[in-house]
């Protein structure tokens, strides 16, 4: 098992890579076990892998969910991010809703504890980038409202 310590746009990380075979690794960020694919196939002895795209957790016990990683801003209106890892538990508004400013959009779980995710502006929600049960990193673009 291979273990790093990142720091991603000012996050630490602890990320142990515990199989690699072809193009999926089983890595965990945080203790959360997640199954990553590689663009190309990969030797077992990669000294830190070039992860191309997060995939479902490997946990056998909860249904399989995706992972929103940290995407950048668009510029097509504000978008509301997580302020930090967890699991999306709710999602209280639809696309193409009317919301105010301070209205509950997400209801995210992370460190065992329930945190409600309001709109930063008034607007409409253009999109929703997660779904219920998805995991999602700090910094990760949940709604975009315009």
């Amino acid at each position: 098992m291979k273990e790093y310590k990142l720091k991603i746009n000012g996050n630490d990380y602890a990320v142990s890579v515990t199989d690699v075979e072809e193009t999926i690794a089983e890595v965990e960020v945080n203790g959360i076990p997640f199954k990553v694919e590689f663009e190309a196939p990969v030797k077992k002895t990669v000294s830190a892998p070039k992860i191309s795209k997060p995939a479902a957790p490997a946990a056998p016990s909860r249904p399989a969910a995706t992972v929103a990683a940290p995407a950048p801003a668009s510029t097509g209106g504000s978008s509301v991010t997580s302020p930090l890892p967890g699991v999306i538990l709710e999602v209280a508004v639809k696309e193409g809703d009317s919301v105010k400013k301070g209205q509950k959009l997400i209801v995210l779980e992370a460190m065992k504890m329930e945190n409600v995710i309001e709109a930063n502006s008034d607007g409409k929600v253009t999109s929703i980038k997660v779904n219920k049960g998805d995991s999602v990193l700090e910094g990760a673009t949940l709604v975009t409202i315009g």
